[in-house]
């Protein structure tokens, strides 16, 4: 969008001028940080305990084509953005809420749209505009998701790599490298992994070799979860999802987004570094007993892994997840436990698999060493090599007493 010179100086003073200014204000940033990263490993562990349930997180890859991007289209907003604290600002490159939907809609198919929500670059926690749109088949969810990426970070590893089939199932995805040197992953699967509802999930991920990431996802329902299907498939094809997700707009939108503060952390102190999956994944490996036959492994970018033994019963699944600040969920995951002399706090557990198996039950020693940072290691097993298909044996490959012990290994402490 051409613009002059003068203008552009101005807004870059004025931009300037706005972040010095806000960074007179003094705020707790980094308890809040803290606070939401707990809530959120918290969910995430959740969602791994049943073993990458649902595709939030989902990570593709393959090989394919190229797809030469636009790069000139007009993106430019048409009103005044509002910055984070709400107050208006000065015509910048801010996008609100309403110029992402604007966008977003432009580029759909003929139909209906309705529960329009979305947020601006300068919201929290990020530009999103989320929608149902019906073109005369069936009411479906859209939603679209822009963020920026430190180039070459592990995030876009996790990003652009295919789920493990291991553990979820999905009918295709492939990742294609563009001529401009971005990666496009497409993906169909469903929002359940046991299938149930056959609540199709697709999306399709765009990360440009300058770190924008931009994300559309689809289901062939009113809404991700709680609603009936009201399609037999999702309303965009594979071609609009890449088109879509391809124009420029949107590079232009992560472009806008405010750099975030890093938070500042008392004098001497130093946040534990999430411990890599391939570290758990190989500290769990070696605390297996001897006897049991390693037949798959993997691991997600951070914090959990998995294996897959045999001991000549049938093949049982084996999942770890090692997080740090969780000493304040002690008393709602480990009531009732026992407490050792030096503190760690120890709760087992037997229980119904948490997916579609059939006759699947999970093993589960769940321990939290003592101290402020609330280190947790919790370790299940499963009487099947995959919870979404049938038990294979009678009961995991592992003893409750095995899975206690490996949990509670001083091994764990060096990550």
């Amino acid at each position: 969008m051409p613009q002059e010179h003068g203008r552009d100086a101005f807004e870059d003073r004025l931009s300037a001028a706005l972040r010095d200014a806000g960074e007179g204000f003094e705020t707790d940033r980094g308890a809040l940080v803290t606070a939401g990263r707990v809530r959120g490993r918290r969910a995430l562990l959740r969602r791994r305990t049943a073993v990458v349930g649902g595709v939030a997180g989902v990570a593709l890859a393959g090989v394919g084509g190229a797809l030469v991007l636009p790069a000139d289209e007009p993106a430019g907003p048409t009103r005044p953005s509002v910055a984070a604290g709400g107050t208006p600002t000065a015509a910048t490159a801010a996008y609100s809420g309403d110029d992402l939907l604007r966008e977003l809609k432009a580029r759909l198919p003929k139909g209906v749209t309705s529960q329009e929500e979305a947020r601006g670059t300068h919201d929290r926690p990020g530009p999103t505009a989320a929608l149902v749109f019906d073109d005369s088949a069936g009411a479906a969810a859209i939603s679209l998701g822009v963020e920026r990426l430190r180039p070459g970070s592990d995030r876009i590893r996790d990003v652009v790599k295919c789920p493990d089939e291991n553990l979820t199932a999905y009918d295709d995805c492939v990742t294609d490298r563009l001529a401009d040197g971005s990666l496009l992953r497409l993906y169909r699967g469903y929002e359940y992994p046991d299938r149930r509802a056959d609540t199709r999930f697709w999306s399709a991920d765009l990360v440009t070799a300058e770190g924008h990431h931009v994300t559309l996802s689809e289901w062939n329902s009113p809404a991700q979860k709680g609603a009936p299907v009201s399609r037999d498939e999702p309303p965009l094809t594979t071609a609009q999802l890449r088109e879509i997700v391809g124009a420029g707009v949107w590079r232009q939108v992560a472009d806008a987004i405010p750099e975030p503060r890093k938070p500042s952390a008392a004098p001497g102190a130093e946040r534990p570094r999430a411990a890599s999956g391939k570290a758990v994944a190989d500290t769990l490996a070696r605390l297996l007993p001897k006897k049991l036959n390693v037949v798959a492994r993997g691991a997600q970018e951070s914090e959990y892994a998995y294996v897959v033994v045999d001991d000549g019963r049938g093949a049982s699944l084996v999942q770890v997840n090692v997080q740090h600040g969780m000493a304040d969920v002690a008393g709602e995951l480990h009531a009732g436990g026992e407490t050792l002399p030096d503190g760690t706090r120890v709760a087992t557990r037997q229980s119904p698999g948490e997916k579609g198996g059939s006759g699947v039950v999970m093993w589960t020693a769940d321990t939290l060493r003592a101290g402020p940072d609330g280190f947790r290691v919790v370790i299940s097993a499963f009487n099947t090599g995959d919870q979404n298909k049938d038990a294979t044996r009678d009961a995991p490959a592992l003893t409750m007493e095995q899975l206690r012990k490996i949990a509670l290994s001083e091994e764990w402490d060096a990550l």
